[in-house]
């Protein structure tokens, strides 16, 4: 599989170190404006920018009909016009907020978790969030993800940070940075009794590379166009 990396940071770097670990080639790199002329001889690229450029790097693979998957958050008030262009192109987008396989299991973890706890009234949840110092948006954008989920299959309305103390339908997300952590995310259910928790925990950006080039293959590899994500990769 021949791939073009659009954004090549510590993240990047770790998905070419992955990519070339199995066989595939690395044809295009930058960390700049891309030049799609060169991206177009790839397969496949993987976009992990910054928050500012996500969204033309992606809707220029779209409109290229390059199957593209991204992984950079911050940029998510665009995502249905995204949507809507892969549409349109009939072109291949996959997104996911994170692409560990553990992650992707903990998302579904965190939703039986939510429709078991909706009848539970005596809870209140609240996410926390923790990252390296270099993480450039905040919340995260699994810790939206995992929220959204709750949302969905509960009573629970929005979600906020800061946290608001005063909504009982509003799920508080805090966030902190600490030097050399790679993700930890914590979905706690608190009582006057006792707390339940479901926490992840990276240890490396390993698995970050290894969901992302699985999601590649994959991507590369369906035969119908539109808009994926790693529930469809893993099957779950």
């Amino acid at each position: 599989m021949k791939i073009a990396l659009l954004g090549y940071g510590k993240m990047g770097q770790s998905i070419a170190e992955i990519a070339k670990e199995q066989n595939h080639n690395i044809v295009y790199k930058t960390n700049n404006k891309p030049d799609f002329e060169q991206v177009k001889k790839a397969d496949v690229a993987i976009e992990f920018s910054i928050p500012e450029v996500a969204f033309y790097n992606i809707s220029e693979c779209i409109k290229h009909q390059i199957p593209v998957i991204s992984g950079t958050t911050g940029w998510l008030d665009k995502f249905d016009t995204a949507k809507k262009l892969a549409k349109q192109h009939q072109s291949k987008f996959l997104y996911a907020s994170n692409f560990s396989i553990g992650v992707n299991l903990f998302f579904k973890l965190n939703t039986m978790l939510a429709k078991i706890m909706k009848t539970q009234q005596d809870y209140k949840v609240d996410i926390s969030e923790i990252h390296h110092l270099e993480k450039k948006d905040a919340p995260s954008g699994t810790a939206i993800s995992l929220a959204k989920q709750i949302i969905e299959h509960s009573d629970y309305k929005t979600w906020s940070h800061p946290p608001k103390s005063n909504n009982n339908l509003d799920i508080p997300i805090e966030a902190y940075r600490e030097k050399g952590i790679f993700g930890t995310h914590i979905i706690s259910y608190k009582s006057k009794i006792d707390d339940i928790e479901i926490k992840h925990t990276a240890h490396s950006r390993k698995g970050f590379a290894l969901g992302a080039v699985l999601a590649a293959e994959w991507l590369v590899n369906h035969n119908k166009y539109g808009c994926f994500d790693m529930s469809d990769v893993l099957n779950i």
